[in-house]
């Protein structure tokens, strides 16, 4: 049987650079506990829920379509395996549709095999469905704020 990576789409009324520029500004719709870069091919950065950190590189950056970043190193707290997401992979693609833009997210190594898995998809739907969307669509995501990072992780 195939292994389901986690999927997720979302469609604005915007163009393909006003999408790629939201992903790209991750503070503004995941997490202000973010250091480093998360602008360019080959950027790292870490991405911070109390306790919890996740690093990134971005491997892969084709403007205005592609995006690609690649887990270097995590450690989630409340899983038995902390490095769960290490090696995995998240994959914004960014496709013209009409007159709007729609963004498909995938995590690739997010599997409903792993103990991650329930949690992580009410994360992404937080941040990637509702707090991206609000960015691209109102101009203010929802991320988490440095005041309120806690011992949880992406829920």
């Amino acid at each position: 049987m195939k292994k389901q990576d986690f999927t997720a789409t979302i469609t604005a009324a915007i163009t393909p650079a006003e999408a790629y520029k939201g992903i790209t500004e991750v503070s503004a719709w995941w997490s202000e506990n973010l250091d480093g870069s998360s602008e360019n091919l080959g950027d790292t950065f870490t991405v911070h829920f109390g306790e919890t950190f996740v690093d990134f590189k971005i491997t892969e950056a084709v403007a205005n379509k592609k995006m690609v970043w690649l887990v270097t190193d995590c450690y989630l707290h409340w899983l038995a395996d902390k490095k769960e997401w290490s090696d995995t992979q998240i994959v914004f693609e960014i496709v013209p549709v009409g007159n709007a833009t729609q963004i498909n997210f995938t995590h690739v190594g997010l599997v409903p095999e792993v103990e991650c898995y329930d949690g992580c998809v009410k994360g992404w739907t937080e941040y990637f469905k509702d707090s991206l969307f609000k960015l691209l669509t109102e101009g203010k995501g929802n991320p988490q704020k440095k005041k309120e990072a806690v011992a949880e992780a992406v829920h």
